[in-house]
């Protein structure tokens, strides 16, 4: 049988056979290939690491470089400092000899000096001692009879301030003190009133002696006028708060001797009323002494107060303080509160009552038992008060400050006197009630009748005295004591001003005005107190009003006059030192104390 190849089978297997080696061939380019590729990766780890091995060595050269230069450059300072060195050798080789000459020449005229001296010695005590010893004997005696001169001086000067104290106590006199304030920022802008006059920050009021102030009037084209003011007290710009204050302490020990006492402060804007009544706030890094030593009038016046309590016995003196603003011709009550109970001004009404004393009507009081207690309550409210900047003071006060404290004391001597009747009372009663009978049953009791009957017979005899002398008071008389009450006012009024030099527009010239007419009344008032006229008007305004106790009262009234010294404030200066003056003539009702009374009821 014949044999028979397919050749599809044939081409088929070959079909098959090629392409096993295609893809053997692939498969071997693949590997190719990843061999490749491992190669271009080790070629490029050669190349980075050639490359870096050729960056260190330019670097190491550039470093090598760098430093050939850095000592090069080194090299050629220390040169220079060695020559530098070298010629300051010299110098001070020059300096020493110069040194040495000026050295010996000293220390031979230091021996001709000692010769000269040791000659001159021996002249005096050889030929002048005795001329010597009596020029320094009678400079002694000087110097004793000086210091004498002073003493007797100083003397004087305190025996003349007392008497005349005295004298102001007993005429009813207002004490007025000024205090003349340093020249600050504000005094060197030139306002547009000065015009080409002289210098606006050029001094012209001095404190020349304790009790005198000197105002040098400059005019252009006019001869300088001097002009005098006398006062109790002036404190010049270098006078301290506490300087001031310690003017104004002993006001604080008659205020608890019965007497009703009234500082108030009056000036210009910026002539450092509220400096002086409240004082200022130094930095916190400050400490309490300095902080103590800014405080005003008005906190030194409420610590030495309670100082003075503190000496009391306990529980004689309980004391309540007020605040109140005249703002616009309106009193408010600054302690008032709304229906939140937070603090907030209401309007009140002054009154006179049928006793003739000036009353606030519905004015909050508010107890304190210390100093930081009143200084806390016034620093809560001193935001309610008025202020508005001008171009005189940043932040001047718009109203009338006045602070209140009433005092309410009882005497101590009363006290053990009430005491001591209380305490015989009830001697008495346990008495009356052990051994006699009740009034009503003397018909009963045939011995008391008898003694009844004898007009000559002596009241010790009888069981049962008459009712004038009973020694068994009736259960309803009580013995109570009366507390007086005086009454402290500080007060930190407005500054008086100039619309022009202030510069205050629109609203604020309506505050402007009724601060001045305000100031206006009260001088007025003083004038008028100063004239005796029948009529005082005190109802011309309500800071009068308000204040009438104290100015035409029985109180001791104290004015601080603040003041500015420049030419600037002239004008203001001279008004202010012109109201002390008016105020200083007052002759007024002298103070009357205040007496606490046992009442029997």
């Amino acid at each position: 049988m014949p044999l028979f190849i397919n050749r599809d089978q044939m081409f088929a297997h070959q079909i098959h056979l090629l392409e096993h080696k295609l893809r053997s061939k692939e498969e071997r380019i693949l590997e190719l290939e990843t061999e490749n590729a491992i190669l271009h990766l080790r070629l490029a780890e050669c190349l980075g690491k050639l490359r870096r091995d050729h960056e260190e060595e330019t670097k190491a050269e550039s470093h090598d470089q760098l430093q050939r230069s850095t000592h090069k450059i080194t090299r050629s300072a220390v040169l220079k400092l060695l020559s530098g060195v070298q010629a300051v050798k010299q110098d001070l080789s020059e300096v020493f000899a110069v040194y040495v000459s000026f050295a010996t020449e000293l220390e031979e005229q230091s021996k001709k000096l000692l010769e000269k001296v040791e000659q001159t010695r021996s002249c005096l005590n050889g030929h002048r001692g005795d001329e010597f010893q009596d020029l320094q004997a009678h400079v002694a005696a000087l110097e004793r009879s000086l210091e004498e001169e002073r003493e007797r001086c100083r003397a004087e000067k305190q025996k003349r301030k007392e008497l005349h104290n005295m004298l102001v106590e007993l005429r009813g006199n207002i004490r007025v003190h000024c205090r003349v304030r340093p020249v600050l920022h504000f005094d060197h802008i030139q306002s547009s009133t000065s015009g080409s006059g002289p210098a606006s920050s050029e001094e012209v009021v001095h404190a020349i002696t304790d009790d005198s102030v000197m105002v040098n009037s400059l005019k252009t084209g006019m001869p300088m006028q001097n002009k005098m003011f006398e006062f109790e007290r002036v404190h010049g710009p270098e006078d301290s708060q506490d300087a001031v204050f310690e003017e104004v302490k002993p006001l604080l020990t008659s205020l608890l001797d019965g007497y009703n006492v009234c500082i108030m402060a009056y000036g210009q804007t910026g002539s450092g009323k509220t400096h002086t009544m409240m004082g200022s706030q130094p930095p916190e890094e400050h400490s309490g002494m300095q902080q103590e030593a800014q405080q005003g009038i008005i906190p030194k016046a409420a610590a030495e107060l309670f100082r003075l309590i503190s000496e009391k016995p306990a529980e004689s003196h309980t004391v309540e303080v007020s605040v109140v603003e005249v703002y616009n011709n309106e009193v408010f009550d600054l302690l008032a509160k709304n229906e939140l109970g937070n603090v907030a001004s209401h309007r009140r009404d002054v009154i006179t009552t049928s006793s003739g004393v000036t009353q606030v009507t519905s004015l909050t009081y508010e107890p304190v038992r210390n100093a930081s207690e009143v200084m806390q309550i016034i620093g809560s409210v001193l935001k309610l008060r008025a202020h508005c900047p001008t171009l005189i003071h940043t932040d001047s006060s718009r109203s009338h400050l006045i602070v209140t404290l009433n005092i309410s004391s009882k005497s101590p001597n009363a006290l053990a006197l009430a005491r001591k009747l209380q305490s015989a009372k009830m001697d008495m009663q346990r008495i009356t009630h052990k051994e006699w009978w009740s009034p009503r049953c003397r018909r009963a009791n045939p011995a008391a009748r008898n003694a009844s009957d004898k007009p000559y017979a002596s009241s010790a005899s009888s069981p049962c005295p008459s009712p004038s002398y009973s020694p068994c008071p009736s259960p309803r008389h009580s013995i109570s004591q009366t507390p007086f009450r005086t009454r402290l006012q500080l007060v930190d009024l407005a500054g008086s001003e100039c619309v022009g030099m202030s510069g205050v527009s629109g609203a604020a010239l309506w505050e402007v005005s009724c601060i001045n007419r305000s100031l206006s009344a009260l001088s007025d008032v003083l004038g008028a107190l100063a004239e005796q006229r029948p009529h005082v008007p005190y109802r011309n305004s309500k800071l009068t009003h308000l204040l009438q106790d104290a100015i035409g009262g029985d109180a001791k009234l104290l004015v601080m006059l603040c003041v500015s010294p420049t030419q600037r404030f002239i004008t203001e200066s001279l008004q202010s030192l012109g109201f002390g003056s008016r105020a200083r003539q007052v002759q007024k009702e002298p103070p009357r104390r205040k007496n606490n009374t046992l009442k029997v009821k």
